[in-house]
């Protein structure tokens, strides 16, 4: 019930035209279960009465019923498919707007292709099934019972026949559905595996071509495809003994009312129209039940469909704002005091982060270093509360973060997060991402700043260069020194660069370093860098293993004292500097 209450909420402005389709549909239902009796009176009463003029008042009324079924049929069919729509529409809209919600910790519950799986394919499946439930649903029912008691109100003897049809095919379906719902439950989550093959091979096409892996892909894609494809056919399998059951049942039926009518006929406890109605109803009853059928076969697929949607339509965000939240964010100073933290979902459960305590002053230049997994991404994560500390506090310009009004704390934060992202625009559409009433001006002074505006004056649109999706038209270089000008164009209190500099040559991050020393004293600068050259100038370093703190000073305090500094150092100057100096 709560998958169907949290689905239903979404019907929103269409709630009108959803409870007119089921009238329209009702309405529609009566003037065709009155035509087999009106026919009845027009044998009964006209033709074998010989009385034409019985023939043609019963005639009119029938076609005058036939005219208003058709009517009520099309207004009841127009609302169905604009409530149904409309009604699928809000549920996309709301599932991403809910996701644009999310934390980080949220959206790592889910993958990607599972989230456009449940925002297409199984969008369409509640959508149908929302369709078949306003007409079908309504239809069908209504149907079976006003024909059943026409049926009885005609001969309460030939109706046993149906009761029984009834009870055979409903224990028939129940069995069918049982069945196909677990294995419709496993086909949409091969559904995410199959999108999720797609996507990682898409998005990494190039790579996929450089290692001339197209047929180990396409081998792998097949076999995902296969599962969906076997369990599929597993469950069309099944469902495909709901025809023949239904037409078994069918004509059994008719062999049954032709056998007992015949009878009833000539003992004249029944008449000629009279038995020429019973096979209107019985038609009408099993038709009915068919259509019943094939709702119970669209439950089945939507069920596990409705789930997926509900469950991420009921997730709330790990972060929210407090009830009183500061707006104003008065320096860039940092402080973390006995900080533990661990990633509640996709980890290991152990914590990534482990008892961390230092101070920040606002306008220091902090450098972050140490190896593949010592928590560095982990500990900015928290500054802008991508994420919520396990135990202890993050503190900035000296109050919580979980003090703050989320925007006003992420506007004060600005992170160049490891993968850089471009989308499809022009260059000012992306560095407007920073700041969406940016002047040109303010634009290209950012991206000075960000040593971008000598690359963009060389294109031939220069700021108004499109980007494609993903910024694959631009090198790594540039797309992180845009991602850099995006960043500062919000006017940080803290600056964030993880590892963001990493595809810029040597010469280029110095001058990087050197313009945000100059330009943006004020402004707090946190630098991740696997290069020592990166943060051998800053202020501080901070050096991580296991996601503790290993060390804190200045680059020749650490050379001095700390062996995992020392060892990075030397490693590094070893060899004669960078090999990408001087480069792009």
């Amino acid at each position: 019930m709560n998958v169907i209450k949290t689905l239903l909420a979404q019907v929103k402005q269409y709630k009108t035209v959803s409870i007119l389709t089921p009238i329209f549909t009702a309405l529609e239902v009566f003037m065709e279960i009155l035509i087999p009796f009106v026919i009845s009176a027009i044998i009964d009463k006209g033709i074998e009465a010989g009385d034409m003029q019985n023939v043609y008042f019963y005639g009119s009324i029938m076609v005058v019923l036939a005219i208003l079924s058709l009517v009520f049929g099309i207004l009841a069919g127009r609302f169905a498919s604009t409530a149904s729509t409309g009604f699928a529409a809000n549920l996309r809209d709301a599932m991403y707007e809910n996701i644009q919600n999310y934390s980080f910790s949220n959206i790592d519950k889910y993958s990607t292709a599972g989230l456009v799986t449940r925002m297409t394919t199984d969008v369409t499946n509640v959508q149908n099934a929302y369709q078949m439930c306003m007409r079908i649903a309504v239809r069908s029912p209504l149907t079976l019972i006003c024909s059943l008691a026409m049926a009885i109100v005609i001969s309460l003897d030939l109706s046993f026949v149906y009761f029984i049809a009834m009870v055979f095919l409903g224990i028939a379906l129940m069995f069918i559905m049982s069945k196909t719902t677990k294995i419709f439950s496993l086909a949409f989550k091969q559904y995410d595996a199959v999108n999720a093959d797609v996507q990682e091979n898409v998005t990494a096409i190039r790579v996929v071509k450089a290692f001339v892996r197209e047929k180990f892909e396409t081998a792998k894609f097949n076999k995902s495809a296969r599962r969906l494809y076997d369990l599929f056919v597993k469950a069309e399998s099944i469902l495909a003994f709901n025809g023949p059951i239904m037409m078994l049942t069918i004509y059994g039926c008719m062999i049954a009312i032709s056998w007992f009518g015949a009878k009833f006929v000539v003992s004249g406890s029944l008449t000629t129209g009279e038995l020429t109605s019973m096979f209107s109803y019985i038609m009408n009853i099993l038709m009915s039940l068919m259509m019943l059928s094939m709702i119970f076969v669209m439950i089945s697929m939507s069920t596990a469909s409705a789930r997926r949607i509900a469950e991420v339509l009921n997730e709330k965000s790990d972060i929210a704002d407090p009830k009183d939240p500061i707006l104003e964010i008065k320096d860039g100073s940092i402080e973390f005091d006995n900080v533990f933290f661990a990633y509640k979902h996709g980890g290991t459960g152990e914590d990534t982060l482990k008892d961390l305590t230092f101070k920040i002053e606002s306008g220091e230049t902090i450098g972050l270093v140490g190896g593949t997994g010592s928590g560095k991404s982990s500990l900015v994560n928290l500054i802008s509360r991508l994420y919520d500390v396990s135990s202890g506090s993050v503190k900035v310009g000296g109050h919580d973060v979980r003090s703050y009004d989320l925007e006003a704390l992420r506007d004060a934060v600005s992170v160049v997060l490891q993968k850089n992202v471009l989308f499809s625009g022009t260059i000012l559409d992306n560095l407007r991402w920073g700041n969406e009433d940016a002047s040109e001006e303010e634009c290209i002074e950012a991206c000075r700043l960000a040593c971008a505006d000598d690359f963009i004056q060389s294109f031939p649109d220069k700021y108004e260069t499109w980007i494609e999706q993903g910024g694959t038209n631009v090198s790594g270089g540039q797309k992180q020194r845009l991602c850099i000008a995006r960043a500062l164009l919000k006017k940080p209190k803290i600056l964030i660069l993880d590892d963001s500099t990493s595809a810029v040559d040597t010469a280029t991050d110095a001058k990087i370093r050197e313009a945000f020393a100059t330009k943006i004293p004020d402004t707090t600068k946190i630098i991740i860098a696997q290069r020592v050259t990166s943060v051998k100038d800053a202020d501080r370093i901070i050096v991580l293993k296991d996601g503790e703190i290993n060390g804190i000073g200045t680059h020749d305090e650490l050379v001095e004292n700390n062996p995992i500094y020392k060892e990075m150092y030397e490693t590094q100057t070893q060899g004669g500097g960078d090999f990408d100096e001087g480069g792009d």
